[in-house]
């Protein structure tokens, strides 16, 4: 009996962790984003500054679209819907991405640190409005 028990407690400790660890990557990635907030804003106020808002960035956003920006000659025209994946490409190295981009950021490198930012970065609907 001692062993059920146990391994009940521990499917329901791994179920508790997936979730804190889920909680914990946008958390991880909302001080990641400390870094972007010089040029960027999100949610319900946010507004253009150097950069565009990046407000359901991941909702099937056209890269170069964002309202009221005036976005370089290497956005206009880009054919690009942001996701997970180009965004991962991107943010590791913006200009050798897009050569011409406004964008002077160095690039993340770490990996974990792009999936915590993507994580809190999903949380903000176009709208601005926190979806999680």
């Amino acid at each position: 009996m001692r062993p059920a028990m146990y391994l009940s407690g521990a499917v329901l400790a791994l179920g508790l962790s997936a979730q804190a660890a889920s909680a914990q990557d946008a958390a991880a990635g909302e001080r990641i984003f400390n870094q972007c907030r010089a040029c960027h804003q999100v949610g319900e106020t946010a507004r253009n500054g150097v950069g565009p808002v990046l407000n359901g960035l991941f909702a099937n956003r056209k890269a170069g679209t964002w309202p009221a920006y005036t976005y370089s000659a290497a956005y206009q025209g880009l054919d690009k819907v942001w996701n997970e994946d180009n965004f991962r490409t991107y943010i590791k190295d913006p200009r050798g991405v897009t050569p011409g981009t406004k964008m002077v950021y160095a690039g993340l490198k770490d990996d974990a640190q792009i999936s915590n930012l993507i994580a809190f970065l999903k949380q903000y609907a176009p709208d601005g409005k926190r979806t999680q």
